[in-house]
């Protein structure tokens, strides 16, 4: 899923699809999709913190797809990230 994601921005990136909210980030730089991100984490350590599974995965999803748009943005295909986590599980 993660990576199919990935994708849809990656289109919407190269399209700039009219309306999409991914779209208007990007157009934001990555001070708004930096925001977005940190904001996002925050919501997610509030829904841990309140033991809601629900808001957590919820809020977890947000995290990644912004991630995953700030990834974008800056030219960081999301294989770089498998990667690194790669390395670090097989250590």
């Amino acid at each position: 899923v993660l990576a199919q994601l990935a994708d849809l921005i990656e289109q919407r990136k190269q399209e700039q699809t009219e309306g999409s909210y991914t779209v208007k980030l990007l157009k934001g730089g990555p001070e708004r999709i930096g925001k977005k991100v940190g904001e996002e984490a925050t919501e997610v350590v509030i829904g841990a913190m309140k033991g809601d599974r629900a808001e957590l995965a919820y809020e977890a999803a947000d995290l990644m797809y912004h991630t995953l748009v700030l990834l974008a943005s800056q030219g960081v295909p999301p294989e770089d990230v498998w990667a690194e986590l790669a390395k670090r599980y097989h250590r």
